[in-house]
């Protein structure tokens, strides 16, 4: 077995702050292009000579050439062990549990979350650090330096390994651990919450059904919720991962997961559904004839946590990312518990987590999660929502409902305009930010400002200061508008558009979301002049 040095070319791979690399799949498939970020991020992180690492990802297109590539690299480079999930699968919670588990120094994730799957779409390799958590931005920073420097890449020349087999066996030096992708995170699940109180709440008749979008979940939801819970056989749905995800979007959300949206809003519809991603870290929820937005998810889970015998205690705090809405602050503060707002990615939530300063943290973009693993878990939110029907033993309408009652409601939607011309979307951004301090006190649709500015960060635990994170505008009367650039597309620019009203308990708490926020979207459309900039006179996604 040969040790072997092969030439690298330098090249830009993602911008610091971005926890990995994302790009079209063919991209990947270029001779070297794995090669030379993974050397990279070894580079970064100071060599993996006698490191334990984690290795998996969603299954995608790629994916099992791809693990093979890092294998005989990390081999190559003098690691001690590999853990890959079989046939290497790992939820991205999954393996954050794994490498907190196993003492790892870290992980090599492959998946792009959301985006869709196959030779012609898209393809994601990150890196998580040793406390489970996507690679801070001196990490990323490291990484980013080194691929536009490396030269060359150390790799074995050798066959590939089965990873069909669990067990162990040996590639160079390296000891190469095939574990199954499921246990280890279902012994979790069940030290966390009430599985008796939710396989009564089958056994009474309750009906659910989860969607698993053809993507990495299909096995874990089958085992935890079909085999350990008692649910009945077909509560999962699209449960066999698939290479191009049954040729769909695998994004939880009332667009892509629209056949399910359609079922549970039918009048015997089930009495709970809920989707997850790609890579197993986003959640959307249903309940019979209601929708729950990420925003009032976190929410609600935050109020009503102690329900569960992992979170019996209490939280001790919760984070949401900037953009999402404000529901949970109202939660935190009648709790007398800390709530922070920090810029969006995971990463960001990965201080306060390992300080002990919060529990709970969620994303708009229906990732939810808590202090269990350092990412965000879409199947840890359908069975906290789970737990919490079987003690209160209402419906998902039940418990918005009551929930408004007592802390009002924040109408909220985001609004994405995908594969915007970047030219335009930039000079978009760049001209309503040069305008941020003339706006107080302007009133476009009628609506008065109170306040606009550019979100800047100040993590409370190690004093690092990430700017540039958001447009923010605040109108009277607590709504507001946040306009953001996402980096999760592969093509041009992806614009998001958040709007946000504020409803006190005792108002109309049941409007039409669309039609509560309208006139905040026409103030913001207004101000940013987006049908002008983008051509755009609709998003394409609305959630």
């Amino acid at each position: 077995m040969t040790t072997l040095t092969q030439d690298c070319t330098p090249f830009e791979g993602q911008k610091p702050g971005t926890s990995g690399l994302r790009k079209k799949t063919r991209v990947f498939m270029e001779p070297g292009y794995v090669e030379c970020f993974v050397q990279s991020v070894f580079n970064a992180i100071e060599g993996v000579e006698g490191k334990t690492l984690v290795i998996g990802g969603d299954g995608r297109f790629f994916n099992a050439e791809a693990i093979q590539t890092i294998l005989r690299m990390a081999a190559a480079n003098g690691a001690k062990r590999a853990i890959v999930g079989k046939d290497g699968l790992l939820s991205t919670p999954a393996a954050s549990h794994l490498i907190r588990k196993r003492s790892a120094s870290g992980g090599l994730i492959l998946s792009a979350s959301h985006n869709p799957g196959g030779i012609d779409a898209d393809f994601g390799l990150k890196y998580n650090v040793s406390n489970g958590g996507p690679a801070p931005e001196s990490v990323t920073a490291a990484i980013y330096d080194e691929t536009r420097t490396i030269s060359s890449y150390k790799t074995l020349d050798t066959d590939d390994i089965d990873l069909g087999d669990l067990g162990e066996v040996t590639l160079g030096g390296m000891t190469v651990e095939i574990v199954d992708p499921v246990a280890a995170y279902a012994v979790l699940m069940e030290k966390l919450f009430d599985f008796d109180a939710i396989k009564g709440l089958f056994q009474a008749g309750f009906t659910m059904r989860f969607d698993a979008m053809h993507a990495v979940t299909g096995p874990y939801a089958k085992a935890i919720l079909e085999e350990k819970l008692g649910a009945p056989e077909g509560t999962v749905l699209n449960g066999v991962p698939s290479v191009d995800f049954g040729k769909g979007h695998p994004d939880p959300n009332p667009i892509w997961a629209k056949p399910l949206v359609d079922m549970v809003m039918a009048e015997d519809g089930p009495d709970f559904a809920a989707a997850s991603d790609g890579d197993g870290d986003r959640n959307m929820i249903l309940g019979r004839g209601v929708y729950v937005t990420p925003s009032d998810s976190l929410a609600v889970l935050a109020a009503n946590a102690h329900l569960a015998p992992g979170y019996k205690e209490g939280i001790a705090g919760v984070a949401r990312s900037m953009p999402t809405s404000r529901a949970c602050d109202r939660v935190a503060e009648a709790m007398g518990i800390a709530c922070f707002e920090t810029p969006t990615g995971w990463k960001f939530f990965g201080n306060l987590l390992d300080a002990g300063k919060v529990t709970l943290c969620g994303e708009e973009s229906a990732g939810t999660g808590s202090s269990h693993v350092r990412e965000k878990d879409g199947l840890w939110a359908v069975l906290l929502w789970l737990n919490i029907i079987a003690v209160r033993g209402q419906s998902v309408h039940h418990i918005l409902k009551d929930h408004w009652k007592e802390y009002g409601r924040n109408y909220y939607s985001r609004h994405d305009y995908e594969a915007v011309d970047a030219t335009a979307a930039a000079e978009l951004m760049g001209a309503l930010e040069a305008a941020l301090p003339d706006l107080p006190g302007q009133r476009p649709a009628g609506l008065m400002i109170t306040e606009a500015d550019q979100f800047s960060y100040h993590d409370p635990v190690d004093g690092s200061v990430s700017e540039n994170q958001g447009l923010r505008i605040n109108f009277e009367g607590g709504a507001r508008g946040v306009l953001r650039l996402s980096g999760t597309g592969t093509e041009g620019a992806t614009l998001r558009v958040y709007l946000e009203r504020y409803e006190p308990s005792g108002g109309d708490l049941e409007i039409e979301t669309q039609a509560a926020l309208a006139q905040v979207a026409a103030a913001v459309a207004e101000l940013s002049d987006l049908e002008k900039r983008t051509g755009r006179t609709k998003p394409d996604v609305m959630t």
